[in-house]
């Protein structure tokens, strides 16, 4: 790991207190993964293998419907976490797919070395904690935009807090993220600029 690739990683752990040999310890558990685009990083029916922090690219988190399509449950992108958190903590099989959306790298634990950072490095409990109730508390105010705003206001709402990097992906994801038709998706995109 270089020493830009170390600086992503640590942004994203910010507030672990770690001393040299902690830290040094703490990033070689770590290895990093790459995906070209369109590659399933995880499949529905297998298990979670892997916590991910991703430092390049676009992944979209998706279920298949009754007709074979995808719906769009979130993304993840540059400096954010990325997996199927749920198998990876309960090991059961996952009920939904990750794929690259765009040629991908990632940072990658294990689910033992996961473990083993709760036992070596007391502060990361505290972490831990923050960061699922981060995931909690965006999947409530996610269901909470879904069911209450108009797909106007949706657009509108995803546009001014999503990073450039997801603006350029398929609209077809985006509208689908969005609960809302790809014309929908398309006519908003054109009435709206940003």
């Amino acid at each position: 790991m270089d020493n830009e690739e170390f600086y992503h990683l640590k942004t994203f752990f910010f507030n672990l207190d770690l001393t040299k040999e902690e830290e040094e310890h703490f990033y070689s558990l770590w290895t990093i993964k790459t995906f070209n685009q369109y590659d399933l990083i995880t499949e529905a029916g297998s298990t979670e293998r892997f916590f991910y922090v991703v430092l390049e690219g676009v992944q979209a988190l998706y279920v298949l419907n009754e007709k074979g399509e995808k719906v769009i449950l979130g993304f993840s992108y540059s400096g954010s976490p990325s997996g199927v958190f749920d198998s990876f903590i309960q090991q059961k099989p996952s009920q939904t797919f990750i794929e690259a959306l765009k040629p991908s790298k990632l940072f990658s634990i294990s689910r033992s070395d996961y473990d083993t950072l709760f036992d070596d490095f007391p502060n990361f409990y505290k972490w831990g904690n923050e960061f699922f109730q981060q995931v909690l508390f965006g999947r409530l105010e996610r269901e909470v935009e879904l069911l209450t705003l108009t797909a106007d206001q949706r657009y509108k709402s995803f546009m001014q807090r999503c990073p450039d990097e997801l603006k350029v992906i398929p609209q077809k994801y985006l509208a689908s993220y969005l609960n809302m038709k790809p014309e929908t998706f398309s006519r908003l995109r054109k009435s709206i600029l940003y």
